[in-house]
């Protein structure tokens, strides 16, 4: 199946990683592709040294893109190489693929739309694909058999990142 957890609240990677707890449970084998995403030190990552059956690999910096509309040509050759590392993670055959702010990463052009689609359409249908991130492609979500948009209904004005719950 073909997952799209989008919109603008927050939870769509938590979402993600809420289906990657159920599939190691079942020890299944978990790849994470995170796009524009670079820090070592948020809960996602540090988990892998404690699964055997779950891997990230991240094609970002330490920090997030300041200008999405003007992005710079760094950050724009990272997406390039998350993109392009997706057969590889394939080949490791995981049952679970989580592609972690693809959805943005395309939204804004860091990713050409055409070239996602045909790289997931490249994935074999055995394994489950999760794409995350504000403002999904209409392209992206017409290959999706679940899309959910998550939609803040009430949200501190000053968002306070606490570690162990947004990082």
């Amino acid at each position: 199946m073909r997952y799209v957890y989008t919109g603008e609240g927050a939870g769509k990677t938590t979402s993600a990683l809420g289906l990657a707890l159920r599939s190691l449970g079942h020890n299944h084998k978990v790849i994470m592709i995170q796009f524009m995403k670079g820090r070592k030190d948020i809960g996602e990552y540090k988990f892998q040294k404690y699964n055997k059956n779950y891997k990230v690999y991240q094609f970002g910096t330490a920090k997030f893109i300041k200008n999405l509309k003007s992005p710079l040509e760094n950050d724009i050759q990272n997406a390039e190489k998350g993109l392009q590392f997706i057969p590889y993670a394939v080949k490791q055959k995981p049952n679970l693929l989580i592609l972690d702010e693809i959805n943005i990463a395309t939204a804004y052009n860091l990713l050409n739309v055409d070239d996602v689609v045909r790289a997931i359409k490249k994935i074999p249908q055995s394994i489950d694909v999760i794409m995350t991130g504000r403002y999904a492609p209409k392209k992206l979500v017409d290959i999706a058999d679940y899309v959910n948009e998550v939609k803040a209904h009430k949200m501190p004005r000053q968002m306070i990142a606490k570690k162990g719950i947004n990082y």
